[in-house]
């Protein structure tokens, strides 16, 4: 199998940050809802908008590390910070089905999270 470069993983980890954090800020109302997650006040609306600041964050710093040397330290902690953000993502997520608020399509979450979380393991790996 081969292995996708640190470039290319930087820029897909990028753009799917990137998708959900403009999704959450400009159609919280849209999205949240197929998760069972009623947003019924404009606090929670912020609070969804306020979300996107990290998720942008994530996907700007992702971008921006994306020409990384192969095997370097830096590379090493750029892949760990990443891959415990995502088991981070897992947890919270996971909670939240299993605590039932997030429902129906809420059960994507913990797979993306745990998927993004595996892919970063091996990109960790590769750069050790």
């Amino acid at each position: 199998m081969k292995k996708i470069s640190n470039r290319h993983f930087l820029l897909i980890h990028s753009s799917i940050y990137a998708i959900f954090g403009i999704g959450l800020f400009f159609c919280p109302n849209l999205l949240w809802p197929s998760y069972g997650v009623q947003l019924n006040d404009q606090y929670a609306v912020f609070l969804s908008q306020h979300n996107s600041i990290f998720l942008g964050g994530i996907a700007t710093i992702s971008f921006l590390f994306r020409d990384i040397e192969n095997k370097s330290i830096l590379a090493q902690k750029l892949f760990k910070g990443l891959l415990w953000t995502n088991i981070l993502g897992l947890i919270i997520t996971l909670y939240a089905c299993l605590s039932q608020i997030f429902t129906g399509f809420g059960w994507s979450d913990p797979i993306f999270f745990l998927v993004l979380s595996v892919l970063s393991y091996f990109k960790l790996k590769d750069n050790q």
